[in-house]
């Protein structure tokens, strides 16, 4: 007996282009950037290097919980709560018709309720320890995106929080995927969510020096493999994805977005931030995902890096692909961006963020380009980094890549859906 087949049939995002997939997709199909200078209370712009970051707009949070949950939720639960809601309705699942118990979710975060953290801290220590919101705890732990989801729509079934830094929710789909496989599941709701634009987010990684300072130029900010480059940039939302098993979804008459076909995981065990700049790790997490979704590595067409637009990163990952898939002359088919460029890092969201961006990108052939890449580094690798523009291509095959802090390396591989 062959393995269950795996497919998205609904997805969801909230991003610094406000709510929606489309927004999201418009945005980095046309090379546009979400990255602003931010002011106002969110962060002391005083005592802060950095100040510029990819947040998401005002929108009407009433449209997704009552008014109650608006004062007792962290950010990092709306936002999952906001993309859950989209992703479910593409995906028509109706809960009545369903076993709750064979219905699951898997939507995860790297960091929880940092604000949350922040402000209920300060409380302690201006009027005491018992003095914090009641609600300090289920609004700061991780597991409460995936909580809430369940509690909205009744999901009994497989329900945890994977915590991997920046490859939380590309770990996340791959465990929905074998979950599924296994029979343990017939539908995951699952991705990732992130709110750590707060002054406890951006001082903690300021001080570990993996930020841009480019504050002049927010929207150029972001630019990864090129020389210039000198950080990340640190981005809030969440991507959520409806995944379940192909019969399960032809029997009740779901549109099938794409298949998910191939996922690898593996850890550098090198350094707690830094990468292995070898790449050898994260090239074995992608063998791996090629070799589960079974086909050749001249096969995928296109590979949505992690490309966050720091030097020993970007290096890292772009001689890990060179190792697998052949340097640009022996392989020209294949292109790489980073989207990151645009929307950038939404740190355990990015993952699930990016998978959507791979579903729309097969959908309507459109590579969406690495901005900001005005002089490549030339320590890179050759290969088609998709400078500036986002070009057409007939895409069949698509990777998407997250790598986090600690050493974890995770791969998956989406496929344009065939019966």
């Amino acid at each position: 007996m062959g393995k269950r087949r795996v497919v998205i049939t609904g997805m969801g995002a909230i991003t610094p282009y406000g709510t929606g997939v489309d927004k999201l997709w418009d945005a980095v199909k046309n090379g546009k950037s979400g990255i602003t200078f931010v002011h106002g209370p969110r962060i002391d712009e005083e005592k802060q290097t950095t100040h510029i970051y990819g947040v998401v707009p005002e929108y009407d949070e009433t449209q997704y919980m009552d008014v109650k949950e608006t004062k007792r939720l962290d950010n990092f639960i709306k936002y999952a709560l906001v993309a859950s809601e989209e992703a479910m309705q593409e995906s028509k699942l109706d809960m009545a018709k369903e076993d709750e118990y064979r219905v699951g979710c898997l939507v995860s975060s790297a960091a929880g309720g940092y604000k949350t953290i922040e402000e209920n801290h300060e409380v302690m220590l201006k009027r005491g320890y018992t003095k914090c919101s009641p609600f300090t705890v289920p609004a700061m732990i991780v597991n409460m995106a995936a909580g809430k989801v369940a509690i909205k729509y009744g999901l009994k079934g497989v329900n945890k929080a994977i915590v991997s830094a920046c490859a939380t929710s590309t770990q996340s789909i791959g465990d929905a995927l074998r979950t599924i496989q296994y029979g343990d599941a017939d539908v995951l709701v699952t991705g990732g969510t992130e709110a750590t634009v707060c002054n406890m987010g951006v001082g903690g990684f300021s001080a570990a020096r993996t930020l841009s300072k480019r504050n002049d130029e927010p929207t150029k900010a972001s630019r990864p493999y090129d020389v210039d480059r000198d950080g990340f940039i640190m981005s809030e939302g969440a991507g959520v994805l409806v995944v379940e098993e192909l019969e399960h979804a032809k029997k009740r008459g779901a549109k099938i977005l794409a298949e998910i076909v191939g996922y690898g995981q593996t850890c550098d065990a090198y350094d707690i931030v830094a990468p292995d700049p070898t790449g050898t790790s994260a090239a074995k997490a992608m063998e791996i995902a090629l070799n589960d979704a079974g086909i050749k590595a001249d096969e995928v067409d296109y590979i949505n890096t992690h490309g966050t637009s720091t030097h020993v990163g970007d290096l890292g990952e772009a001689f890990a692909i060179a190792k697998v898939f052949g340097e640009t002359d022996k392989n020209n088919h294949l292109m790489v961006s980073s989207t990151k460029s645009m929307h950038g890092h939404l740190l355990g969201a990015a993952g699930a963020v990016e998978a959507i961006i791979c579903v729309k990108a097969m959908e309507e052939g459109i590579v969406p380009p690495t901005i900001n890449l005005d002089n490549l580094d030339p320590e890179l690798p050759k290969l088609n980094y998709v400078p500036h523009n986002a070009v057409k291509a007939d895409l069949k095959y698509t990777m998407s890549n997250s790598f986090g802090f600690g050493g974890h390396d995770a791969s998956i591989i989406l496929k344009k859906y065939e019966e």
